[in-house]
C-alpha cells in the first residue's frame, strides 16, 4: 500500500514537472523530439533516485531488525531476501553447533587424558590446562614463572622441543619430560606444552639393568665358588694324621688355611644365595590389609630387643584405610627399616651421648599431598651423609662392615612391585625412609 502510494505520488509530480517543462521549453522554441527525450531522462532520474532512497531504508531496517533480534527483518513473508537470510541463518547456525560440539569434545578428552597438556601465550600465562596438570604437578598454575626452572625452560625456547628435567613439589619428587609446540592461532602465538612424568619407567629400566647385572655376577661368581668350596673340604680330609712337617705350626697353618678357605668360599656362597634374591622375587600376592594392625604388630616384635638396647620405638598412626599388598613381603620390607634403624643407633652410642636425647624410632602410617598412603620409619640417629644418599640403593653397595648390600635394594624392588616406591627423606636430623603405596 505504501509503495503504491509513493508511486502515485511520482506520477503525479512527473506529470506536473513535464506539463511546466513542456509549455517552458515551447515558449523558447524547442522541438517535440528534445523535448520528448528531456522528460524521458528526467522520468528516469527520478525513479532511480527514489529506488536508491528505498534500498537505503531497507538496508537501514533490516540492520535495526538484526540488532533487535527480530528474525523477520521487517520484510514480507515472500521477501526473498528473508529466504535468503533464513538459509544464510542456518547455516551459521550449524557451523556453530559442530564448533561448540567440537569444542566440548576436546574439553572432555582433555579432561579425561592423563596427560598434562597447558596452552600459554607468548608471555607464558596459562590459558588453559586440563585437571591433569595439577595431578601432576601438585597445584594448579597461572603463569609460567610459578613453575620455577621447568617454567623458565619453556619460556626460553623459540621453537619447538622435546626436553626431560627434574621436578620438586614440596617432598614429592619426580622427572618430566616436557614437549613443547609453537603455533599461530588467529594471528596470536600460542605454545602447547604437554608434560609427563618418567620416574616410574627410568626406574623400571634401573630396576632391569640391576637384575640383569645381578644374573650375570651370581652365575659367575657361584660358577668359581663352587668348587672351591669342594676342593678345600678335600683338601682338608685328605690331610694325613701321620704327615710330619719340619715345623709342626707349618701343619697347623695349612689346616687353619684350608679350613678358612672353605668356610669362607661357603659363606659367599650364602651371600650369592641370598643376592639371588633380587633377580628372583616372586610377584606379590595381593590381598587388602590394614597397614596399622601390621605395625603394631612389627613394633610388638621388636620391642624386646628395643628394651634391652634402650632405644624407644614409637608409632604414630593417621590413617585405618586397607591397602592391596602381599603383607609378607611388607613386613619383610617393614622389618629390614626397623632393623637398620636399630643396628645403626646401638652403634652409635659416642653420638647419642652427644645428643643427650633417648635414642628413638618413629613409625608413622600417613598420606601425601597426593592422597598416597605411605609408611615412614625414622629415628634419630647420626643419619646419612649427603655422598652415599645417592648410592643407598644400589645392590652391594654398604657401609656396614658385615652388610651385603641386599636389604635396601630388596626393599625398594618389592615397593616397586607393589605399584609404590620406597624413598629416602631428607631430614634435619637422623635418617628417614617412606615407602609409598601406589
Amino acid at each position: 500500500m505504501r509503495a503504491n502510494l509513493l508511486l502515485s505520488f511520482n506520477i503525479i509530480a512527473l506529470i506536473s514537472a513535464s506539463a511546466l517543462l513542456s509549455y517552458a521549453l515551447q515558449k523558447h522554441g524547442f522541438s517535440a523530439t528534445t523535448l520528448l527525450i528531456i522528460l524521458v531522462a528526467v522520468a528516469l532520474i527520478a525513479h532511480i533516485f527514489t529506488l536508491f532512497k528505498r534500498q537505503q531504508k531497507q538496508a537501514e531496517m533490516v540492520i535495526r531488525a538484526l540488532a533487535n533480534g527480530d528474525s523477520t527483518l521487517g520484510l514480507g513473508q515472500q521477501h526473498p531476501m528473508l529466504k535468503q537470510f533464513e538459509q544464510v541463518k542456518t547455516q551459521m547456525q550449524t557451523a556453530r553447533f559442530n564448533a561448540e560440539q567440537q569444542a566440548q569434545f576436546l574439553q572432555a578428552l582433555l579432561i579425561h587424558v592423563d596427560l598434562a597438556v597447558m596452552v600459554c601465550d607468548d608471555n607464558g600465562k596459562v590459558i588453559e590446562s586440563n585437571p591433569a596438570v595439577s595431578k601432576l604437578l601438585g597445584k594448579s598454575f597461572q603463569h609460567l614463572q610459578e613453575l620455577g626452572a621447568v617454567g623458565e625452560l619453556i619460556l626460553n625456547a623459540k621453537n619447538n622441543m622435546r626436553s626431560t628435567t627434574y621436578w620438586q613439589n614440596g617432598e614429592q619428587h619426580d622427572t618430566l619430560s616436557i614437549q613443547l609446540s609453537i603455533a599461530e592461532i588467529q594471528g596470536k602465538v600460542r605454545s602447547i606444552v604437554s608434560l609427563q612424568s618418567i620416574h616410574d619407567q627410568l626406574q623400571l629400566k634401573e630396576q632391569q639393568a640391576y637384575k640383569r647385572l645381578t644374573k650375570v655376577l651370581t652365575h659367575e661368581i657361584a660358577n668359581s665358588i663352587t668348587p672351591l668350596s669342594s676342593l678345600a673340604d678335600t683338601c682338608s680330609n685328605l690331610l694325613p694324621q701321620e704327615l710330619c712337617f719340619i715345623d709342626i705350626e707349618d701343619k697347623q697353618d695349612l689346616q687353619l688355611a684350608l679350613s678358612t678357605l672353605a668356610s669362607r668360599t661357603a659363606h659367599l656362597g650364602d651371600f650369592i644365595a641370598r643376592f639371588r634374591q633380587v633377580s628372583s622375587l616372586p610377584k606379590p600376592n595381593l590381598a587388602p590389609e590394614n597397614l596399622a594392625d601390621m605395625l603394631a604388630r612389627i613394633v610388638t616384635l621388636h620391642q624386646q630387643q628395643s628394651r634391652e638396647l634402650q632405644i624407644n620405638i614409637e608409632l604414630t598412626i593417621q590413617s585405618q584405610q586397607l591397602v592391596m599388598l602381599d603383607s609378607s613381603q611388607i613386613e619383610q620390607v617393614l622389618v629390614n627399616l626397623i632393623k637398620n634403624a636399630l643396628e645403626v643407633l646401638s652403634s652409635n652410642k659416642k653420638y647419642n651421648a652427644q645428643s643427650a636425647a633417648q635414642p628413638n624410632i618413629k613409625l608413622s602410617l600417613a598420606q601425601n599431598a597426593s592422597q598416597q598412603l605411605y609408611v615412614e620409619v625414622s629415628d634419630n640417629g647420626p643419619g646419612i651423609s649427603e655422598h652415599v644418599v645417592d648410592m643407598i640403593f644400589v645392590p652391594f653397595f654398604t657401609t656396614k662392615q658385615q652388610g651385603s648390600g641386599i636389604g635396601l635394594s630388596l626393599s625398594r624392588q618389592i615397593m616397586l612391585n607393589h605399584g609404590g616406591d620406597l624413598i629416602y627423606v631428607p631430614k634435619p636430623q637422623g635418617a628417614c625412609f617412606r615407602c609409598v603405596f601406589g
